[in-house]
């Protein structure tokens, strides 16, 4: 165009080297920081194994339906010292729980329960900090029923 020539460089077996490392480099790196922030976040395994849960669900719902014509109803809440509050409609119940963390990051903490006015239950132990899940069973007058409930 206006007279000027530059040196062409030419694409070598080098170059093409190159672009391929900085490529892998940057996909491997962006794997092995997944993997990484995979592994911190996750605690533990929810089920053993998800087909046997999964062929069990039927019946966990079935369950749930028979509890819920046994009439319970129940609140659960953590009080200012974080020990586990649990309101019933029935009093004289028999109750025991366990607390346990949602992802396995802390060990399972057994609870008992003492009634302390007519229909509230208040737990022994308090909960460490964070969210928790409580499975109860309860028993009244020859009926049993069993809840899972969530805490934080």
């Amino acid at each position: 165009m206006n007279g000027i020539s530059y040196p062409r460089r030419r694409f070598t077996g080098w170059h093409m080297t190159a672009i391929l490392v900085a490529f892998f480099a940057v996909v491997i790196a962006v794997n092995v920081l997944m993997a990484t922030v995979a592994v911190r976040s996750f605690g533990g395994t929810v089920v053993e194994n998800s087909y046997v849960a999964s062929q069990k669900f039927n019946g966990w719902l079935a369950q749930a339906r028979a509890q819920k014509k046994l009439g319970w109803r129940d609140a659960v809440a953590l009080d200012d010292g974080r020990h586990v509050r649990l309101t019933l409609n029935r009093t004289g119940a028999s109750v025991g729980a366990v607390a346990q963390h949602p992802l396995g990051r802390a060990a399972d903490i057994p609870l008992r329960f003492r009634e302390v006015r007519p229909g509230l239950y208040v737990s022994d132990h308090a909960l460490p900090a964070g969210r928790w899940q409580v499975r109860f069973d309860l028993r009244h007058g020859g009926q049993a029923m069993h809840l899972l409930r969530e805490v934080d």
